[in-house]
């Protein structure tokens, strides 16, 4: 029988050893944590899938050799479990695993921004997708162009129907969730303008102030003006007169134009030639911003129906036919 004091002495030696090894282990534990990943100078984009586990989430670290697959990561994924959100994470030099696990719990995924300008017809718009480094592979690998004009038209039309505006997305998003979410902008700012517009208004349906926002988009890109440019086209229709404005003109000649309108082109009767038609084109001819939405639903009073530009970025306005040919023999030169 095994004396009573070499038990006590055996358990002793157990109990130091066994407490030596845990201050071990623990700190190896606290040194993993403050220790960086093998993250070069330029940085490293990480990337979680959707569905994935932490255990995954260690091999992916240890296959790209930003650190190893070792006990402290299970131990760190145990002692904090968290619902990992799927997205791609810019990860800089310096960067702890606590810190890496931090990051992926609050879902600071790297954020991309697509911007649709004012004045864009929706062949730039589909042009300026395919050119994304992001949204273009997926585009170009999943739709075709008729089913992307089909599937993000507005009463029968693409043209117009995209609110211009900078969206920012992740990696996980594709162009068709970032185009439905630039066609409900529009659709809420377009519903905002139509309760805006003024009583005596001849748009007869928010699609037909979406056509006349387009042609004030197009005319002027000085907000001090947007408002006097829908006046004289409001007017204008409320007149019968024609819009007779260029920018539609040349939607109308689509590929054939070359950068110079001629008198050929101002009589070629097209279902955009407001020279040759009156009323207003059958469709927006861009996409109009806020601020040209919100001229066209509130025009500025007065008594002009002309205008002209004055080579400076803005226009002269004229009351008269008289007025206006003066105004367009002093700009060209001719008194």
């Amino acid at each position: 029988m095994v004396p009573f004091r070499k038990v006590v002495i055996a358990l002793v030696l157990l109990l130091i050893v066994a407490g030596a090894w845990s201050s071990y282990v623990w700190k190896q534990y606290q040194q993993f944590l403050v220790a960086p990943l093998g993250i070069d100078a330029g940085g490293k984009v990480f990337v979680v899938e959707p569905g994935m586990t932490g255990k995954a989430v260690i091999a992916s670290l240890a296959v790209q050799g930003l650190s190893q697959d070792t006990w402290p990561w299970r131990v760190l994924f145990r002692l904090h479990p968290a619902v990992l959100k799927a997205g791609e994470y810019q990860l800089v030099p310096g960067v702890t695993p606590t810190e890496f696990l931090r990051l992926l719990e609050k879902g600071e995924v790297i954020q991309y921004r697509f911007t649709l300008v004012e004045g864009w017809t929706y062949r730039q718009v589909v042009d300026a997708l395919y050119a994304s480094p992001v949204l273009g592979a997926w585009l170009r690998a999943n739709v075709s162009e008729s089913s992307l004009r089909s599937a993000h038209s507005l009463l029968g039309a693409a043209e117009g129907a995209l609110l211009p505006e900078t969206y920012v997305f992740t990696r996980n998003e594709n162009a068709l969730q970032v185009l439905d979410r630039a066609a409900d902008a529009m659709n809420h700012a377009l519903a905002e303008a139509w309760e805006m517009r003024t009583p005596d208004h001849p748009a007869r349906s928010p699609y037909e102030l979406l056509i006349l926002a387009s042609i004030i988009e197009k005319e002027t890109a000085l907000d001090s003006e947007r408002a006097q440019v829908s006046g004289v086209f409001v007017r204008r229709l409320q007149r019968g007169m024609r819009l007779q404005t260029d920018p539609t003109v040349i939607y109308g000649l689509g590929d054939a134009y070359d950068g110079n309108i001629r008198r050929r082109d101002l009589e070629m009767d097209t279902p955009y030639n407001t020279y040759t038609r009156s009323g207003l084109p059958p469709t927006p001819i861009s996409m109009p911003g806020r601020a040209s939405l919100l001229a066209a639903a509130q025009p500025a009073d007065g008594e002009a129906i002309y205008f002209v530009a004055d080579g400076k970025g803005g226009h002269v306005f004229s009351a008269t036919l008289d007025e206006h040919q003066r105004a367009v023999d002093r700009l060209t030169g001719k008194n």
